[in-house]
């Protein structure tokens, strides 16, 4: 099945943030990494982090764990390049760790107004297994082509952190606990040796078709096969059969919009954030089935 990318490149310029237009933008051919990078700056505060909404369901201003995921992610986004910013959020990410290693889930902020109940009722004193991991995984996959992120301090303490954690886990635990420690081990598996034992036991938590409910999320939301390994080749792939990735493709293919987007699955706390995350999700959507070699409606 192939997507129209007139008609995503439509919607975006129509629904989307300016960042994820960029982003589309470079997956496109029409912009280059200084492009992305300035406009992920109108997210950084003066003190290395992000805020202002980077996070869609997190709006306040303030520096939060939450949006330094989304900013590693824009790192990786534009690789070769490097960002001397990108090591300026690991010094900042190194100044709100916790003595454990972990960050906390969110920190203190001075306005809840769209954010989200999980982030509002978040402790700034207890580390966060599910924050912490998938941020780390977005750090590593940067760490791959920027040297100052492979050989930050924040990184080793994070990844020492979450491979005890990983460890420690008895039980099968929460959906995005469960996705975040494997995207982690992953993204960190030429790097820590426990990571393929580590990764073969998580993996016996997922449920044959691959989907993993989220409890308490939206009627029939779950975490699906490509959400937890995006992938090919990568370790976490192996966690999964060929017909089940496969069969994950065309659902993804098939998303697209009449208008030329795609949608989230979960509810978003304001308008806003529903066109943030729709922006954000088609920019997803159309970089997974390219890595994942599906084709695509030509460029005029």
């Amino acid at each position: 099945m192939t997507i129209d990318i007139r008609k995503a490149r439509d919607f975006m310029a129509t629904h989307a943030r300016v960042l994820d237009r960029r982003r589309f933008e470079l997956l496109d051919g029409a912009t280059d990494a200084s492009g992305v990078l300035a406009a992920l700056d109108g997210y950084r505060n003066p003190d290395g982090g992000y805020g202002w909404g980077l996070e869609a369901d997190l709006r306040c201003w303030e520096s939060q764990p939450g949006a330094a995921l989304h900013a590693f992610e824009v790192f990786e986004a534009v690789a070769p390049h490097t960002a001397p910013a990108a090591a300026g959020l690991c010094d900042w990410l190194e100044s709100i760790t916790l003595p454990d290693g972990g960050v906390p889930m969110a920190l203190p902020m001075s306005s809840p107004a769209g954010c989200g109940p999980w982030w509002q009722s978040a402790s700034p004193s207890e580390s966060s297994l599910q924050i912490t991991s998938i941020t780390a995984a977005a750090a590593w996959r940067v760490a791959d082509h920027d040297p100052a992120v492979a050989g930050h301090a924040w990184l080793e303490r994070a990844t020492q952190y979450c491979v005890r954690a990983i460890s420690a886990l008895d039980e099968a635990p929460s959906a995005y606990v469960l996705a975040f420690s494997i995207h982690f081990l992953d993204a960190a598996h030429d790097h820590i040796p426990e990571a393929p034992g580590r990764l073969e036991r998580l993996g016996r938590f997922i449920p044959a078709d691959g989907c993993i409910p989220v409890a308490g999320g939206a009627e029939d939301e779950a975490i699906r096969p490509l959400d937890v390994a995006p992938l090919p080749h990568r370790p976490a792939r192996r966690l999964f059969g060929g017909d089940v990735v496969a069969a994950d493709l065309d659902p993804l293919a098939a998303g697209q919009q009449d208008h030329g987007g795609w949608t989230v699955d979960h509810v978003p706390l304001s308008p806003a954030a529903a066109l943030e995350w729709r922006g954000y999700a088609t920019v997803r959507a159309i970089d997974l089935l390219h890595r994942n070699g599906e084709p695509r409606a030509p460029s005029p």
